[in-house]
């Protein structure tokens, strides 16, 4: 076991690691420094072979809130900022996704924002009948990246996607499922039971099946058909006054007013 002061905590069992977001007083929030450590926790998991399935999970019965406004003002607010901040967003996540094991997100409480988009980058979503799973960037002014876009529209579609971004609605762990974003809806008292039951299933199976199998689906997918520029560009948001005022007014707790510029 890691140090437990840790903001990412991972354990064995067997041949199953699980990895606990471990910021429980911030309902596992992650800042710059926990996305950078995501990756690099991902990244160990994936050069061992002797694993055969990852569990993601959070301490203190919630998935994850996302990212940590409240580091905003430290970590991002300028163009500079931004675009670091997104580069290790960027690798967090998708080092989720390019994990040769798979991944199951053990969802409890609720998945907002990054937390949903830590989500959509598993194999599988075990989740509760009364969690809340939705992505809250539009009331900040924050346009969410291509490369996060892409796999709920790969799970649910685009109607579900703009329900999603546009609308920022927030289901609930059954309405989840049934829109395809959950692989299993559970009671709420049985997310981590279940989870686990599914990585020993899982573990039962041959791990290079599993591995290519999971290598292939991410083949067939293809490349996105997003051009370098179009990518970075997805971080013009932190030069609006939109995604400024809202900042200051998640931090006054008010509500932000969008004036479109």
């Amino acid at each position: 076991m890691a140090d437990t002061a840790s903001p990412i905590l991972t354990r064995r069992e067997g041949p199953i690691a699980i990895v606990v977001f471990n910021r429980p007083e911030r309902r596992n929030a992650f800042n710059l420094a926990m996305w950078r450590e995501l990756a690099e926790t991902m990244r160990r998991l994936d050069a061992d072979l002797e694993l055969r399935a990852v569990i993601l999970e959070g301490a203190g019965g919630y998935f994850s809130a996302g990212a940590d406004i409240s580091s905003f003002a430290a970590e991002r607010g300028s163009r500079a900022q931004e675009d670091v901040y997104a580069a290790a967003l960027h690798d967090g996540m998708q080092s989720i996704r390019l994990c040769r094991h798979p991944v199951i997100a053990a969802i409890e409480g609720g998945a907002i924002g990054g937390g949903a988009g830590i989500a959509t980058m598993c194999d599988f979503r075990v989740g509760g009948e009364s969690i809340r799973f939705g992505i809250t960037a539009r009331n900040l002014g924050i346009w969410y990246p291509y490369a996060e876009i892409d796999p709920i529209i790969q799970l649910a579609g685009t109607g579900v996607a703009a329900e999603l971004l546009i609308e920022g609605r927030i289901f609930t762990g059954r309405e989840a499922y049934e829109k395809g974003l959950l692989s299993r809806v559970v009671p709420d008292a049985e997310v981590l039971s279940a989870a686990r039951a599914l990585a020993r299933h899982i573990a039962e199976g041959s791990p290079l099946a599993a591995r290519f199998h999971k290598a292939a689906i991410r083949k067939l997918r293809g490349p996105l058909p997003i051009t370098p520029e179009e990518e970075q560009a997805a971080n013009d948001f932190a030069d609006t006054e939109d995604f400024k005022n809202a900042a200051r007014a998640f931090l006054e707790k008010r509500k932000p007013h969008f004036e479109g510029r």
